[in-house]
């Protein structure tokens, strides 16, 4: 441990806090770099390890306990004294090879609590704490064991105490799905258990009053948390319970049926960070980079293969109805003529694709077994991942795409049956390899094959990873869908590219309960996507399916359909309607041109669920783009272009509600303007209910 002796305030700190170790109740802390935050820690006269957090002096987690409950021994939770404690500040600047921003910078100060048992078998547990300008975290470390080479864990004990009863937004805790819509109430109000009762979703009835991360806060000061975890690799996925009577929660990790602990790994260990985080506003929890810089460098190397874009799919004509996933009725049987992985029509998104800047496709019912996936009990072995359907010739496919200069997006559905998938899986990225496909959707859908597992446990998190792992292999990047909540695994791993893991945009063509509300996305914006990227699919300019689904429809104007390719942030971004749909309409122009990989974002404004507008750079052309979502309230919104840079003019193409336009009344009422302008204008954007705007801004 080394201490500089001067100045001289330096050394009088570090002996306060040697001096306050050797007390009998043990404290030590650790600070941001700007002094906004303090993690405090100590140890009560139990010997029980503990936290609390503060923002400017305000109380945020009062004093608050830490330990691992272990199964075939004693519990790493009391009876312990302070060893050490080290400390230090780490600063660098790091460039992620794609995302948000080129450049981020990590910049904590970190501090080490070595804990060591006052009696036999005098065992250590590390807790590592850092301290972000922008938040806060901390995780377990167990190092080597006298007789032991491996480590159970039983249960996780990490409380988080508020120290109110702030405004959350929530889902329901679920060890299967994330994909329940958000709900707002207060801590004291939160019934997690109530709320699990959607009738198209496999969820989970946990036996808890738990909510799944991230959930995000807003105290009666104003101050804005987001609780979450982050590097999770090998280990179980957390829900959290909530406790209303104490306004506590506490870690329940992600279990199995058939194992009586829900981790195991080899010692030494480290666990997920578990991390707050922390901003004056709203906008500032999308601007954190928290969740990235707790995660470790890329592993991969160059991963200059990994190349975001724009797709179109063969995908939404299904959940539409037009055409189907499926071959045949039965497996074997005649075809029923309504397949949509067919040659021809794959040739057709391809020559759609080509036209307008579009750069890959993804095609969903190419291969064999869709017949028997719904409805089937035992879906082990259903999918073999290589065989495609009689009218899809994947050699004249990728011929075809490869002229055209069109990337194809492989997708495999895996009914969840996991262990047929880990059997073909090797053959899988092989065939994929031959015809060169880079990018790969997967799909998770059902309840876990083998039974007693489930989606979020150490079992199936292990398993995401390792197909991320073999993709890179095979140079392939990873689309995942029903899978892990994103942790900012994207940093260790970049070919993790993107992931569902929300109430996606097919919930507007087929859920029973009217879709996704108008406040969803501006709820989305400030939780769900606190986590990482995300396949939403937008882009649908028929809102209301009248042809098709007329009991359905998207909740929101088309304006605001444009301004998600800005505001939800995703590499890969879909341009998810019909090509006939898209075919001539003037709007379309905005889709052809807005980007995908972005040199810095801003968030210029917002409140969870309300409204928020975001402006980013594209990485290469400079050009610039602006979103603005907002939920059912209409709202004016002055915008200042002071990101723009000074000395150019630029072209504003602003793409708006329009005067009458309205999420249920009248949802494709869009304007299109182009205005001059430079880094010292001002734009004034009227959102309608359940409206957006959308901006190009491009130097002249």
């Amino acid at each position: 441990m080394k201490f500089k002796i001067k100045p001289l305030a330096a050394l009088m700190t570090v002996l306060a806090s040697l001096t306050m170790i050797s007390c009998s109740k043990q404290y030590t802390f650790v600070k941001s770099p700007d002094g906004n935050i303090s993690l405090r820690f100590a140890t009560n006269d139990e010997g029980k390890p503990l936290y609390s957090v503060e923002y400017k002096g305000q109380m945020l987690v009062v004093p608050s306990e830490l330990g691992l409950e272990l199964y075939g021994a004693p519990a790493l939770s009391g009876g312990f004294s302070v060893k050490n404690v080290l400390k230090n500040t780490f600063d660098e600047t790091w460039e992620m090879p794609w995302g948000e921003q080129r450049k981020v910078r990590n910049y904590h100060n970190e501090m080490t609590v070595v804990l060591r048992e006052k009696s036999d078998p005098h065992r250590e547990m590390h807790l590592i704490f850092r301290a972000y300008n922008d938040g806060v975290a901390f995780r377990y470390h167990i190092p080597h064991m006298a007789g032991s080479d491996s480590l159970f864990v039983a249960e996780e004990h990490s409380h988080f105490r508020l120290a109110g009863d702030h405004t959350c937004w929530w889902v329901p805790g679920d060890w299967d799905i994330n994909e329940h819509l958000y709900n707002k109430t207060l801590f004291s109000q939160i019934d997690a258990i109530s709320k699990r009762n959607h009738p198209n979703l496999a969820q989970t009835y946990i036996p808890h009053n738990a909510v799944n991360t991230p959930i995000t806060m807003r105290t009666a000061e104003g101050l804005h948390l987001s609780f979450h975890e982050a590097g999770l690799m090998d280990y179980a996925a957390m829900t959290l319970e909530v406790k209303p009577e104490d306004q506590s929660m506490k870690t329940i990790l992600v279990g199995s049926e058939n194992r009586p602990y829900k981790v195991s790994h080899a010692l030494p260990f480290s666990s997920p960070w578990r991390m707050i985080q922390i901003s004056p506003d709203a906008a500032g929890l999308i601007a954190s980079r928290l969740i990235l810089n707790l995660n470790e460098p890329n592993q991969l190397g160059d991963v200059s293969w990994v190349k975001p874009t724009k797709y179109v799919g063969i995908w939404w004509e299904m959940h539409l109805g037009k055409s189907e996933w499926s071959y045949s009725r039965t497996a074997g049987g005649p075809p029923h003529g309504r397949h949509g992985a067919t040659t021809k029509n794959a040739k057709h998104y391809i020559d759609f694709a080509a036209s307008n800047n579009i750069g890959a496709l993804l095609i969903e019912g190419w291969n064999t077994g869709w017949e028997n996936w719904i409805g089937t009990a035992n879906r082990e072995g259903i999918f073999d991942f290589v065989t495609p359907y009689p009218d899809f010739d994947m050699a004249e496919v990728v011929r075809y795409a490869q002229e055209k200069g069109v990337q194809l997006i492989m997708h495999h559905e895996t009914s969840a049956a996991v262990s047929t998938y880990e059997k073909q899986i090797d053959t899988a990225f092989r065939l994929m390899e031959h015809f060169g496909y880079q990018m790969l959707k997967t799909g998770y859908v059902g309840t876990i094959i083998p039974k007693g597992e489930y989606h979020h446990n150490q079992r199936m998190i292990r398993h995401y990873v390792n197909v991320l792992k073999k993709a890179a292999m095979h140079k392939v990047a990873v689309n995942s869908h029903e899978s892990m909540m994103p942790t900012g695994l994207r940093r260790t791993l970049p070919n993790d590219i993107s992931c569902e893991n929300l109430r996606g945009q097919e919930f507007n063509a087929w859920a029973s309960d009217g879709g996704n509300p108008p406040s969803h996305l501006p709820t989305i914006a400030f939780t769900r996507m606190l986590a990482g990227p995300i396949d939403y699919t937008p882009g649908i300019f028929n809102i209301k399916f009248n042809e098709y689904k007329p009991n359905n429809q998207v909740n929101t104007t088309m304006a605001q359909q444009l301004a998600l390719y800005v505001v939800i942030y995703s590499p890969i971004q879909m341009a998810a309607d019909l090509p006939e749909h898209y075919e001539g309409h003037p709007a379309f122009q905005f889709i052809r041109d807005v980007g995908v990989d972005w040199e810095q974002s801003l968030v210029l404004n917002g409140e969870v669920g309300e409204f928020v507008t975001i402006a980013r750079q594209e990485r290469g052309s400079g050009n610039w783009f602006l979103g603005s979502i907002t939920n059912e309230e209409a709202r004016q919104l002055s915008i200042n272009t002071s990101f723009l840079e000074p000395g150019n003019k630029w072209q504003a193409i602003i793409y708006a509600d329009g005067p009458n336009a309205h999420w249920n009344d009248n949802p494709t009422s869009i304007v299109i303007d182009t205005l001059e302008v430079d880094n010292s204008s001002t734009i004034t954007l009227d959102l309608k209910p359940g409206g957006g705007a959308a901006i190009s801004f491009k130097p002249i």
